[in-house]
């Protein structure tokens, strides 16, 4: 099994913990460790981590220009979820829930941002 991991800074680690406690709670990810960053790392047994952390090198943390995270959800209904609840909690929307062309037009897919404007995608194949 090949597992993918990410990590994102942020320069308000305690708002970006309760984003992500609620955000990533709609598709089954929760905190499983604490970082030494004060940070925390979500995931499950099977998914994905991601490292909420301040950055090593003390510096403010940025959004890296394209780049971004993406989490494969099981359903179109988690997708929509997602992206709803990270709008709820403060994130911006960078695309709303929908099908997206190419393909054989089975790829549903939203866009949002997080508090620290790192772009994050949902995506039902």
């Amino acid at each position: 099994m090949v597992m993918v991991a990410m990590m994102f800074g942020s320069n308000d680690i305690g708002e970006a913990k309760k984003f992500y406690d609620v955000v990533l709670a709609t598709i089954g990810l929760k905190g499983v460790m604490e970082h030494g960053s004060g940070g925390r790392i979500y995931g499950n047994k099977t998914g994905p981590l991601l490292s909420i952390v301040r950055p090593y090198d003390g510096c403010s943390a940025t959004a890296g220009n394209g780049s971004m995270a993406s989490f494969i959800c099981d359903s179109r209904e988690q997708v929509i979820a997602i992206h709803a609840k990270a709008l709820e909690r403060g994130g911006r929307d960078e695309g709303t829930p929908g099908p997206r062309s190419g393909g054989d037009g089975s790829v549903f897919a939203a866009y949002f941002r997080d508090l620290d404007g790192n772009k994050i995608c949902a995506i039902s194949v």
